[in-house]
């Protein structure tokens, strides 16, 4: 399915000029507070009427301001997620998860009420009220709900921005097998680095009501310049691997990547299965021979190609690692004392240690099921 949008709209004295097209399986919104990513996901879902501009997904016209369509948001079929769960409260689990299906005619659905719940985890929620339900648990809630009216496209506008840390490394799982095990598009509006890595398989980046990137996850992450500079620290390489074994004595996971083999930290995942980890350029050391007596254990042989200037002192580094590319952040002076310039063969170095459990996320699988 592929989403395209260009569109125009004013708000008092704040405008949004959004262009871009996506046919990924999660397609996130990335760009600080205030950049348009709600006023952008809410023109899609049809609460605002743009100023100008067209709007389609797979192929069916939502917006045409200058042929005067404008389907109303209950005719789009677009499921919505919100930062609040916004459950009924004077509903159960169960009633809530029903009603998500009154909006689609019965011949026209085909979300299954027991797949979604098992989905989800909320087998053991359905006759509670919203009122017994953690934050992650509405949410989850709040997302089998729209899944339930069998949309064609749905959108999550900052899902998780009201958790704390552990509700949201308790619900990001269930985003992943969403995005993995169903065949419905995903837009994901985030400010998040660490969201938007782990779970996008495209991302489109916006600054100051205008769109100034968009490309796969993988491309976008690696331009730091793209990135809020408070963000920018997190910025660098995207990778996928797959669980190659387990290193039960030192509690490790062995992964097999393009770039070579890479130690995480143990993961609660079989051999086999595909992984997405995150490498940022911050916590990559770079060596002209491959070094040894050193406790990082991940050395990845890799050339320079490219090079340039950081903010300050720092100068952003390329390497090349198997045909996919890790990037550096390190000082100028390292650059020069080291010799460093393009075509150089180095070697990348990462402590294990920095594949927290921000870092590390499944892997996109080849195929979505229904």
């Amino acid at each position: 399915m592929t989403l395209a949008v260009d569109i125009s709209h004013r708000l008092g004295d704040f405008a949004v000029e959004g262009k871009f097209e996506s046919a990924g399986r999660l397609t996130a919104l990335f760009g600080p507070s205030g950049s348009g990513k709600s006023t952008l996901i809410n023109l899609i879902a049809g609460l605002i009427r743009p100023d100008r501009g067209r709007i389609t997904v797979d192929g069916r016209m939502l917006v045409d301001t200058e042929a005067g369509i404008f389907v109303p948001m209950h005719k789009r079929r677009i499921g919505m997620v919100f930062q609040d769960a916004r459950l009924f409260p004077h509903m159960s689990v169960a009633g809530n998860l029903r009603y998500g299906r009154w909006f689609t005619p019965a011949a026209e659905r085909y979300a299954n009420i027991d797949a979604v719940v098992d989905l989800l985890g909320i087998g053991h929620l359905l006759d509670r009220r919203p009122a017994k339900l953690s934050g992650g648990e509405k949410q989850r809630v709040a997302i089998g709900r729209a899944l339930l009216a069998s949309p064609k496209l749905l959108l999550m506008d900052e899902p998780l921005a009201s958790l704390d840390e552990a509700r949201k490394a308790e619900i990001l799982p269930y985003i992943e097998r969403l995005r993995d095990e169903t065949k419905i598009p995903i837009v994901y509006v985030s400010h998040s680095i660490a969201e938007v890595a782990r779970l996008a398989s495209d991302v489109v980046v916006l600054a100051q009501g205008k769109v100034s990137a968009s490309g796969p996850t993988e491309a976008i992450m690696q331009r730091l310049d793209l990135l809020p500079a408070e963000e920018r620290g997190e910025g660098g390489a995207v990778l996928d691997a797959k669980v190659l074994r387990h290193d039960e004595a030192f509690g490790m996971t062995v992964l097999a990547s393009p770039a070579g083999e890479i130690r995480v930290p143990k993961l609660a995942r079989p051999v086999g299965a595909l992984v997405r980890i995150r490498v940022r350029a911050r916590d990559v050391m770079i060596a002209t021979e491959k070094p040894t007596g050193l406790s990082a254990l991940n050395i990845l042989p890799g050339t320079i190609v490219s090079m340039k200037p950081g903010e300050g002192p720092e100068v952003e580094i390329g390497i090349d690692c198997g045909g996919v590319m890790v990037l550096a952040r390190i000082t100028a002076q390292s650059r020069q004392a080291l010799g460093l310039q393009l075509g150089s063969k180095v070697f990348a170095v990462i402590k294990t240690v920095s594949f927290d459990r921000a870092n590390t996320g499944a892997g996109l699988s080849v195929e979505a099921s229904v």
